[in-house]
């Protein structure tokens, strides 16, 4: 018998990477908390769409609400659950899942942060994987709909980056490199945290920037102030993921010393990022999307600014560096989530931090 997968919360990535697991003939159990969007899924499939390139789809799955993950005990247990929740609920979903996981089952955080230490601490570290989405771009715009904002990646970029927390190459990493392999272009790591880290970088410089501004991503870069605050934030977690000891791989397709130069104010590094992010929002279709965090703002849901900019804040205070812009952007994007402050780009242009 093949592996029984559970995807545990349906949302955007959950749900793409999903869809192409099902489409493909794999045991997938969508296991979601938003009702409307389980229904729909059991009415009408799940729905995959692309702003170029790709047909559209749609998908026969077997999606479930989160009261009747309890029915599971009756069935054969799942040999891989995909942790595809927001940060904040990463303990309890998986807490949740790991008493319907086979005795040689594991769990793969498909997420953004940094949350295989939280569900190793559930189901051990033996039973932890970690894999990244990386500019994936894509978002849950309805119920049961999944639309992505460009068309495949494939050899131009690779998306989907799988390794064990130990960094050796296992059966079960490349069969994990496998499934998400169904969906786009997949990278089985030996340095699942050094990838993990240049992805935090990657939502560093641009969740929380969207999700206080109300800009999408490439109004942020075509905006001079912005575009260099964003070099600053990634600066300041770059410097802290070095540190940490970290092999930090390209972010943005940049080298992240180019990056963290650049954020200190080194002209020479600056011209490079600002030459590259430029093009990259002039190009067709460039930056039309809001990252993640910019569509929970305006989705009136938590963000996951403490997971996110917050988290490097905590960890500058580990290894004795300061991190302003991390921490300026982390409260600003808490007093906008809480009605304090409506969003809008003065509340970074103000602050002169540049």
């Amino acid at each position: 018998m093949g592996n029984r997968i559970a995807i545990i919360g349906a949302g955007a990535v959950g749900g793409y990477a999903g869809a192409y697991m099902a489409q493909a003939g794999e045991d997938v159990t969508f296991v979601d908390m938003w009702p409307e969007n389980v229904e729909t899924m059991r009415r009408s499939g799940l729905r995959i769409s692309h702003l170029r390139d790709v047909p559209e789809f749609t998908v026969p799955v077997r999606a479930i609400h989160l009261t009747e993950l309890q029915h599971v005990s009756k069935e054969r247990p799942f040999d891989i659950a995909f942790i595809c929740v927001k940060s904040y609920d990463t303990a309890w979903a998986t807490l949740m899942v790991r008493q319907y996981l086979a005795p040689g089952g594991f769990c793969v955080s498909l997420q953004n942060c940094m949350n295989e230490e939280t569900i190793a601490g559930i189901v051990g570290w033996g039973r932890t994987l970690g894999a990244i989405a990386s500019s994936i771009t894509v978002d849950l715009c309805e119920p049961g709909h999944v639309r992505r904002a460009a068309g495949k990646s494939g050899a131009s970029h690779t998306v989907f980056r799988v390794g064990e927390v130990h960094g050796r190459i296992t059966e079960r990493a490349q069969e994990i490199g496998r499934l998400t392999a169904l969906a786009d272009s997949t990278q089985v790591t030996s340095n699942l945290w050094g990838e993990r880290w240049s992805k935090l970088v990657t939502n560093v410089m641009a969740n929380g920037l969207s999700a206080c501004t109300g800009l999408l991503s490439r109004d942020i870069l075509l905006d001079d102030t912005l575009r260099q605050f964003t070099a600053r934030l990634g600066s300041e977690a770059i410097r802290v993921g070095q540190a940490l000891g970290y092999s930090l791989e390209e972010i943005h397709h940049i080298d992240p010393e180019v990056i963290a130069r650049a954020g200190e104010g080194d002209p020479v590094a600056r011209g490079a990022y600002d030459e590259h992010r430029l093009a990259e929002a002039r190009k067709p279709g460039g930056g039309a999307h809001r990252p993640s965090m910019g569509q929970d703002m305006v989705k009136g849901r938590r963000t996951e600014i403490e997971f996110i900019n917050g988290f490097i804040v905590d960890k500058a205070k580990e290894v004795g560096l300061s991190t302003p812009a991390n921490a300026a952007l982390t409260d600003i994007v808490k007093r906008v989530e809480r009605g304090e402050l409506s969003p809008d780009p003065k509340h970074i242009t103000s602050l002169g931090l540049n």
